[in-house]
């Protein structure tokens, strides 16, 4: 406002105006100061230090006074304000054996999420209108609304952007608060930049997304995420899980929540179908990214790797290839990011450069899989839409079964 000669235009959205547009736009305004002159009747309608410090000297002696009738809760709130999680926060996170029935691993979500909220309370959120899909209402709480400002419960609608906004805007008020927010992985697109801003602006935030693949079923390619995993694994400091079973959601939980303390989002994608629960999964081996969760005596001819429900076809694959003489890794891979930060004696414990016979299983794109198959190695992937049928056909079409997987190792063996 107030440059005559571009007022109203769109030069002065990507460029300065200029030293003779500068002085023009002064000489219009009547602004007689130098640059970084702050007239005196302006500098003390806006200084409001003084007014600030009385301020929180009244907040200091309010809070003194509640902190004197309510100790307890007192100490709660300090805690918030401190970044600290409570003492044994995470001793009731569940850990399963493959004798523990399979479950979709949004469910192994919800249960988690319902386990932590009576421990951390100041764990809040919700979903953008697929509660019941997501599966992520706290059982311990109502609805946060007006009125009812206690409750945990966000219904943040049908706005997958907007949720995300309201997460990183309670996690930047550095009240201590762990916000999280639910949709399909697929519409992520609609909160990317969120999603972006979390990590750029170091936003404690938990993105908690379900329906993670093509096995999400008759919804089509349209709700399908092929691609979707490959581009949040691109974006700096944004920590991606995909969990294959309950042990691994808990480990992944079980990090999130500490990242979220100190600063950092996380986001979860999990499965509608089904998992069995797998030999060798931990949450200590979530906290490294990549670990063995089988493995031979000696060197191994092959190492299969993966992530999600898809671990569980490299598991029955290599109970195959053993059968047959071969000497076969597992390596199951909740997280590219925590192992990228791992150093290299740990990374060639788990990927020996001497074993360059490596194939990967994951339902998405390939992009990014080189890394880790190597030259000599094989993706078994999903390099196109999916389609709409039943996820179990889905899966099987695609390539992704036993069969298919045992067949791909031994292509790559040779």
């Amino acid at each position: 406002m107030g440059s005559p000669n571009k007022q109203d235009t769109a030069g002065v959205h990507g460029a300065a105006l200029g030293a003779d547009e500068v002085a023009l736009t002064r000489k219009n305004l009547g602004w007689d100061y130098e640059p970084f002159d702050i007239p005196q009747d302006v500098l003390k309608a806006m200084n409001k230090a003084e007014q600030g410090a009385s301020y929180e000297a009244e907040w200091n002696q309010a809070f003194a006074a509640y902190k004197a009738k309510y100790p307890t809760e007192a100490a709660e709130f300090e805690r918030y304000l401190s970044g600290q999680l409570p003492d044994g926060w995470d001793k009731d996170l569940p850990t399963f054996t493959p004798d523990d029935d399979g479950q979709p691993t949004r469910k192994h979500s919800a249960a988690i999420l319902n386990i932590l909220a009576p421990v951390v309370p100041e764990l809040i959120g919700g979903s953008a209108d697929l509660t019941h899909s997501n599966l992520t209402e706290l059982k311990v709480s109502g609805d946060f609304q007006k009125g009812a400002y206690a409750n945990r419960n966000v219904h943040f609608g049908v706005r997958e952007h907007g949720m995300g906004a309201i997460c990183n805007g309670m996690s930047l008020h550095n009240s201590g608060l762990i916000p999280y927010g639910a949709t399909f992985l697929i519409f992520t697109d609609y909160m990317r930049a969120s999603i972006r801003l979390s990590a750029l602006s170091q936003v404690g935030a938990i993105w908690v997304m379900t329906h993670d693949s093509i096995g999400q079923g008759e919804d089509g390619p349209t709700h399908q995420p092929v691609e979707v995993l490959a581009s949040l694994r691109a974006i700096p400091d944004l920590t991606v899980f995909r969990p294959a079973d309950g042990n691994e959601c808990s480990g992944a939980y079980k990090v999130a929540v500490e990242k979220a303390k100190a600063h950092a989002p996380s986001l979860l994608a999990f499965t509608r179908q089904k998992v069995p629960n797998l030999p060798g999964t931990s949450m200590e081996g979530v906290a490294k990214g990549a670990y063995t969760i089988v493995d031979c005596d000696g060197t191994p001819d092959i190492i299969l790797m993966g992530t999600g429900s898809e671990v569980s076809l490299c598991v029955a694959a290599a109970e195959k290839l053993t059968g047959e003489g071969k000497k076969v890794r597992v390596v199951s891979m909740p997280s590219w990011e925590l192992f990228e930060a791992q150093d290299e004696a740990y990374k060639e414990s788990v990927f020996p450069k001497a074993v360059t016979k490596r194939l990967s299983v994951e339902a998405g794109v390939s992009f990014g899989w080189s890394k880790y198959v190597g030259p000599e190695g094989y993706s078994v992937s999903i390099d196109t839409f999916g389609a709409s049928a039943p996820g179990g056909t889905c899966m099987e079409k695609f390539g992704f079964s036993v069969d298919n997987v045992l067949a791909k190792a031994k292509a790559v063996l040779g």
